[in-house]
């Protein structure tokens, strides 16, 4: 009998121990998963064999990922195997937060693999790049495992006028993994979507006008709109030198931050947006901004005409207790705001963006196309001729292709593009920049990405965070948005006010 208990006993002790070690892929943030890589309980190739099951199981009802790399596995062996080395004391790189991490990239993010970069359209299948993306470089550099490619909205959404709602040729119809058929904006869908649903570690999404802010609101994750030129657009499928941007979509602040460390810097390929936002980064990284105290004393403006909620809602009521929570927790916010012409800044047809964006589209699309080194297409005319010719797999009759059709009617920057490219310039010194310097302001709050817009027209940073889930269980988000390099004092408010309110649930996928 005593022998009997000391083994039994023994038997508890050994499964007590094993529990201290044992690892929750669910939901696991970068801290958790370095943690458990120095603890033993998880190895990178564990990990990339959860999120390719993950997607396996998934991706039949979310259409979030376009295709996994078939070297992901040898590339989490290898990191293992370098983690292996250096706990035995042979050197080599040091390990930081992404060492050995899966990551998605979207589908219009270059790499220099077996993997596919298409922008989700069928025109570019075989298509072969010359070199990993400026940002891709970085990951790789910091030791990340490249997962696969994410889906998005076809040509970043600027292939149709109606625009395409989270659908692409290669990937289908991107669907919401809380309620399926809630929208799950774009372009960044597929990014989003796989964050959410612990598809992978950490995604990397772009955006021109809304396409990260969008997707990580609406489905509950959150997303890094860094100033334009703070991370190289070199090797992203290009729509507009003045706006385009890549950042990180993640489950949490911190693992999005952590990312971001690792993207931003001088790339020789993108010299002219890189160097001159070189400036904004920061000695020690972003890390530092992680503070649990980082509502108190900050100053946040809340603008009339993006807070426009319907009465009696959820959203509404959630809302109006997360504006409480920032006062709370020290912040000033100052509502009622005004900025001036924001009803036309809102409207990219009188603004004038559509018009700059459709000439610097075909500039930077035949310019891109032309350095690859293989391509079915090489220019915007083809890629239209090729969707003429693919009518129902490219679902010309739901879509269309009228940007397409107009960004090929330019003939590049002239007196028009100029104009309206002040124009933007004007109405972000005379609108966002003077309320926000006039009132010492170091962020502005919104809903979702109602202010996307708003920054977007001079390459104004923002981040999005988890607000909260409707009546029909569909989530919506809060958008923090500064000047140019305020990424620190949107850190800050953004991980106090995540931390603060824990909004973020995992998906419930329901139907």
């Amino acid at each position: 009998m005593a022998r009997l208990f000391l083994l039994l006993l023994a038997v508890a002790l050994a499964l007590t121990a094993g529990g201290c070690h044992s690892f929750e892929f669910q939901e696991a943030t970068l801290d958790a998963i370095q943690m458990g890589f120095k603890n033993g309980s998880v190895t990178s190739t564990a990990l990339v064999r959860f999120y390719l099951g993950q997607i396996s199981r998934l991706n039949p009802v979310v259409n979030a990922v376009i295709e996994v790399n078939p070297d992901a596995l040898k590339q989490a062996a290898w990191a293992d195997a370098e983690r292996r080395r250096a706990s035995s004391g042979d050197g080599g790189r040091e390990m930081g937060g992404l060492h050995g991490v899966p990551v998605l990239l979207k589908d219009n993010i270059a790499t220099r693999d077996r993997l596919n970069t298409t922008a989700g359209s069928l025109a570019l299948v075989g298509s072969v790049v010359r070199r990993d993306a400026g940002v891709v470089a970085r990951l790789r550099a910091a030791g990340a495992v490249v997962l696969g490619k994410a889906n998005m909205d076809e040509w970043a959404n600027f292939r149709s006028a109606i625009g395409t709602g989270g659908w692409s040729a290669r990937g289908g119809q991107g669907k919401n993994p809380y309620v399926l058929s809630s929208p799950p904006c774009g372009s960044s869908t597929g990014p989003a979507i796989a964050a959410a649903a612990n598809m992978a570690a950490v995604t990397l999404g772009t955006e021109t006008d809304g396409s990260l802010l969008c997707p990580a609101s609406l489905n509950s994750v959150v997303g890094i709109k860094p100033t334009v030129g703070l991370t190289s657009r070199a090797g992203v499928i290009p729509i507009s030198p003045r706006q385009d941007t890549v950042g990180p979509i993640c489950r949490t602040v911190a693992d999005a931050v952590h990312v971001l460390d690792a993207i931003v810097g001088y790339d020789e390929l993108d010299a002219a947006a890189t160097r001159a936002a070189s400036k904004y980064i920061p000695d020690g990284g972003y890390m530092q901004f992680l503070k649990i105290d980082g509502l108190n004393g900050k100053r946040i403006g809340v603008v009339n005409g993006l807070f426009d909620v319907d009465d009696g809602t959820v959203r509404q009521t959630v809302y109006q207790q997360h504006l409480n929570t920032m006062r709370k927790y020290g912040a000033v916010v100052i509502e009622n705001l005004e900025i001036e012409n924001l009803s036309v800044i809102q409207n990219a047809t009188i603004s004038g963006e559509l018009a700059a964006l459709a000439a610097e589209f075909k500039l930077g699309l035949n310019a891109y196309l032309s350095d690859l080194s293989y391509s079915p297409v090489r220019s915007l005319a083809e890629i239209i001729a090729f969707d003429n010719a693919h009518p129902d797999e490219e679902m010309l009759k739901q879509f269309g292709q009228l940007i397409f059709l107009v960004s090929e009617n330019t003939t590049g920057i002239g007196a028009v593009e100029k104009a309206a490219i002040q124009q933007l310039h004007d109405f972000t010194a005379n609108g966002v920049e003077k309320v926000m310097k006039e009132h010492m302001l170091d962020a502005i709050a919104a809903p979702d990405s109602s202010a996307a817009t708003v920054f977007a027209i001079d390459g104004l940073p923002g981040i999005a965070v988890p607000a909260g889930y409707d009546e029909q269980g569909a989530p919506f988000g809060i958008s923090f948005g500064g000047l140019k390099g305020y990424e620190p004092r949107l850190i800050e408010i953004a991980y106090a006010f995540e931390q603060a309110c824990k909004v973020r649930k995992p998906p419930m996928f329901k139907e």
